[in-house]
């Protein structure tokens, strides 16, 4: 569970603040608890999680990413960001079950960036800082947590890259884009009564996990105008009983995966004991999607929210 809290992250929001002013370095901002220090924009980037990919490439910042490890699946992004990607070496894709990156500490700080992206197990932001190198790390992955996020995570996460990498301006912009995306998306949904869960099944048997209030998929389904039955749960991610889900019985369900194939995805669910007495399954109102399109809240998370209206319009 503790695993899947932290990594059923793929990438994880917030509690990422910035303390400098007018793209002037050197640029200290706060992540986790600890302020961290920049003399001027980052140019060697490793990546280790996908989430940040959006923002650096709204940002114009995306070719300072020398380095990148884990899993990049391409529907995450258009053409033009996916042969970016490709085009970056890659320093191994070794990922467990639930999406977490398998890399040392020692392979990282070899290759001497002078920003890493997120920490998978293993890797510390102290065993880097003591050899000069700084991290960033989702908010949500945040040992002491972040609370409820909210869509003005995923403006703040922009504003805190744009004083990093010194392009508050077009971060500026980027935000404005994508609140009027969101803001769009919101009234169009206006007048929905449907319920829905956002849901992590687990491919192959096992665990069930639900998404709270304390996760992306709550203001998102309250944004595409569905009622989240999990909504008095003040959690990010908990395991769920299949008696659970069909008492609450949502109209619709949203599947959360890592990486592969939806369908064994969908089968998951389906082959859940008693499934069929769910509204969802009986009326085939599902949709599978990749993990970063609901978390952690980043610009992807907007695309999400497309997906999931798309998909359950109002009606």
């Amino acid at each position: 569970m503790a695993l899947l809290a932290a990594a059923c992250g793929g990438d994880g929001p917030a509690a990422s603040t910035g303390t400098a002013g007018g793209g002037h370095y050197p640029v200290t901002v706060e992540n986790c608890g600890a302020e961290v220090t920049f003399e001027a924009p980052p140019e060697r980037v490793i990546l280790l999680k996908s989430a940040p990919v959006p923002i650096l490439r709204g940002l114009g910042v995306l070719d300072s990413v020398v380095l990148r490890a884990g899993a990049f699946p391409p529907e995450y992004y258009d053409d033009e960001t996916d042969a970016a990607i490709e085009a970056v070496p890659s320093l191994g894709d070794d990922v467990d079950e639930t999406g977490h990156l398998r890399i040392s500490e020692e392979v990282v700080i070899n290759e001497q960036p002078d920003l890493v992206l997120g920490l998978p197990d293993g890797i510390t932001r102290e065993g880097l800082a003591d050899v000069g190198i700084a991290s960033l790390v989702q908010p949500v992955m945040c040992p002491e947590g972040a609370g409820a996020t909210r869509f003005d995570d995923i403006y703040a996460q922009v504003d805190l890259y744009g004083r990093i990498f010194g392009r508050e301006a077009r971060a500026a912009d980027y935000v404005a884009e994508l609140r009027d995306r969101v803001e769009k998306i919101r009234a169009e949904a206006d007048g929905q009564q449907r319920t829905a869960a956002v849901l992590f099944p687990t491919v192959g048997g096992g665990s069930t996990y639900a998404y709270g209030n304390h996760s992306m998929a709550h203001p998102q389904l309250e944004a595409a105008g569905l009622a989240n039955v999990f909504a008095d749960a003040d959690e990010r991610v908990f395991e769920v009983s299949t008696e659970t889900l069909i008492q609450k019985d949502p109209d619709v369900l949203v599947l959360l995966h890592v990486d592969g194939e939806p369908g064994p995805v969908e089968e998951a669910v389906l082959n859940l004991p008693g499934a069929g007495a769910m509204t969802a399954v009986r009326n085939g109102d599902i949709l599978v999607q990749l993990f970063n399109f609901t978390e952690p809240p980043t610009p992807l998370s907007v695309d999400g929210l497309a997906r999931i209206t798309e998909r359950f319009g109002p009606g």
